[in-house]
């Protein structure tokens, strides 16, 4: 006898025999049984979902000399037996993957003007149709827009993008869906049981997940894992056969993971490579694998999960160990690997540092192990800032005078670093940074509902002495908090100008050009309404001029200016080899 694979042995022959595909079935039938037809259908979607198979049944239903109140063929009128027996004369199929010329298209359409014989209707289907030529579309368009009263086209394609939006319009477009893993599952059970042939489930799983939603490749696994294992498939010989990453190694990974052992890590991916898998390969298994566990961490996106029962029940025992925020974090450490795979030059360093930064995701920072705890410059900065000026008040002197600063605060303020300078008129109190939470525009607009005008007319009354160190850390605050107010824009400008003294307590602010002049006089009450509230003192001026030509200096980068600390102070440089600092 003959022997004929399952894809072809097992091809639906009714709409109800169709696997995964109920509402679109149901739409056609309910077509058919209300007489109301379209003249051309579109039928799209991945490789091996029955594109193919439902155009012929439908060309055969419509056919049907008696069809069934449902709107299925009879399978027993002289149209039925002929599209069984394969010579029915009323449907013609061509595949425009190997017949895309204009020619073929043409001598398709003679065939549309002779009325069928036997039957209602002629039914041209034409798979791939992507691939015609712009010449054989042209030739097709004007017979697909109007086709004769007997004439039904169907179309199938895995690529609809490339179809002709003048196509299109003029057809009934139907997409059919993937094959979930239960429905293939379940259709390998009915194959195996009429076929005699003994499985574990776990198995079919496996190989329905190798079949990628098609079922047709899924048929075609299966018929190859029948051969290997000799008409008992089991889970070890499907593994064996299809050469797939077993699913242990994975929740060992993790497993692994959740206990920070990084040895084991690099054993387990060394036994993975020597098995001859790609390290890709596996990197990409166990995102989908991390992914399947957060699934499983919450009972509404368990049905998320493409898997078997049993396999569902091992995802949501590993979940109830994995906290979300280490499975989140692992999503963002594998993806970044697979996206960076391709273009490295040494890929199993790179699966290597990966697997590495997964397992220390839960690492103490007091364990010694991995990555030590990362002090960030910033904060320690505003830190000392602090600090220094709460620690040198000023003393008191008489008269109101510009400040003359030493060399070593004329060289801090080209870095734009703020530092005690000489006192400029009483004793400063101790200033400490506040208010930082609150966004700019609630500090220059006064109080949540006071209107602006009102918040410009109340400027404080006190009359309290800052010296420039004190008005330098002001400065970085508010700007700070500027950015912290969404006008990053301004507040990055205002940074970069550092604010002096010239005739106590008026500030005088030098810019580079005539346009950032033009915008800070703009909000130039608003700034001394605003130092003026955190200096404590109401007589505070604001003034903007243009920097002489021998004024204009270089704005360095934060890098520059933590290389230039780094050079020019011992004490900083001490610091920062102590506490092993890094520059963010």
């Amino acid at each position: 006898m003959e022997y004929i694979v399952s894809a072809r042995k097992y091809r639906p022959s009714s709409f109800d025999a169709v696997v995964g595909q109920q509402a679109l079935t149901t739409t056609l039938k309910n077509a058919v049984a209300s007489g109301k037809l379209a003249h051309a259908y579109l039928f799209c979607g991945p490789r091996g979902v029955g594109k193919t198979t439902c155009a012929r049944i439908f060309a055969k239903v419509i056919n049907c000399t008696n069809p069934k109140p449902d709107g299925d063929a009879c399978g027993e009128c002289e149209s039925c037996k002929a599209f069984a027996e394969q010579r029915s004369l009323n449907i013609f199929e061509l595949d425009a993957a190997s017949n895309n010329g204009v020619e073929h298209i043409k001598s398709l359409m003679d065939q549309t003007r002779v009325p069928p014989q036997v039957g209602k209707y002629k039914v041209f289907i034409i798979d791939e149709v992507h691939m015609l030529s712009q010449a054989a579309f042209n030739a097709f368009l004007k017979t697909l827009e109007e086709p004769p009263a007997h004439v039904v086209f169907i179309l199938a394609t895995t690529e609809k993008h490339k179809i002709l939006p003048t196509i299109l319009s003029r057809c009934q477009v139907y997409d059919f869906e993937r094959m979930t893993v239960p429905n293939i599952i379940a259709h390998l059970k009915h194959v195996a049981d009429d076929q005699g042939i003994t499985y574990e489930e776990e198995a079919l799983n496996l190989i329905a997940e190798k079949a990628d939603g098609g079922m047709r490749d899924a048929l075609s696994i299966f018929d190859q894992a029948a051969s290997f294992c000799q008409g008992n498939i089991t889970y070890a010989k499907v593994l064996d056969d299809l050469n797939v990453l077993d699913v242990d190694n994975y929740f060992k990974a993790i497993d692994l993971a959740l206990d920070c052992k990084v040895t084991e890590e690099m054993l387990l991916l060394n036994g993975v490579l020597e098995k001859g898998f790609d390290g890709g390969h596996f990197i990409s298994g166990l995102a989908s694998h991390v992914r399947n566990v957060l699934m499983a961490a919450d009972a509404s996106t368990v049905k998320l999960i493409e898997a078997s029962s049993a396999q569902r029940q091992r995802y949501a025992e590993q979940s109830k160990k994995c906290p979300v925020k280490f499975l989140y974090s692992a999503l963002k450490i594998l993806n970044d690997c697979d996206v960076k795979y391709r273009q490295s030059t040494n890929k199993r360093l790179l699966v290597e540092l990966t697997l590495i930064e997964v397992a220390q995701i839960l690492q103490s920072d007091d364990d010694g192990v991995g990555r030590g705890p990362r002090k960030k410059l910033k904060n320690l900065f505003k830190n000392i800032m602090v600090n220094t000026v709460q620690s040198e008040p000023a003393p008191q002197v008489a008269g109101t005078v510009r400040p003359v600063l030493s060399s070593t605060a004329q060289k801090n303020q080209s870095n734009n670093i703020a530092t005690p300078s000489e006192p400029v008129k009483h004793t400063a109190p101790k200033l400490t940074i506040t208010n930082l939470g609150m966004s700019f525009d609630s500090i220059l607009n006064g109080r949540k509902g006071e209107k602006r005008e009102t918040a410009m007319e109340n400027k404080t009354t006190e009359n309290q002495d800052f010296t420039l160190a004190d008005l330098r850390l002001q400065w970085l605050s508010m700007c700070n908090r500027m950015e912290s107010a969404n006008m990053g824009g301004m507040a990055k400008r205002l940074k970069n100008i550092i604010p002096s003294i010239t005739v106590y307590p008026n500030i005088e602010l030098v810019v580079e050009n005539e346009m950032l002049k033009t915008e800070i006089n703009d909000i130039r009450k608003r700034l001394e309404v605003t130092m003026a509230k955190h200096l404590h003192n109401g007589n505070i001026t604001i003034s903007v001029r243009l920097a002489e030509q021998t004024e204009k200096r270089k704005i360095l980068t934060p890098k520059e200016n933590y290389e230039e600390l780094l050079e020019n102070s011992k004490a900083f440089k001490f610091l920062a080899d102590k506490l092993k600092l890094e520059l963010e």
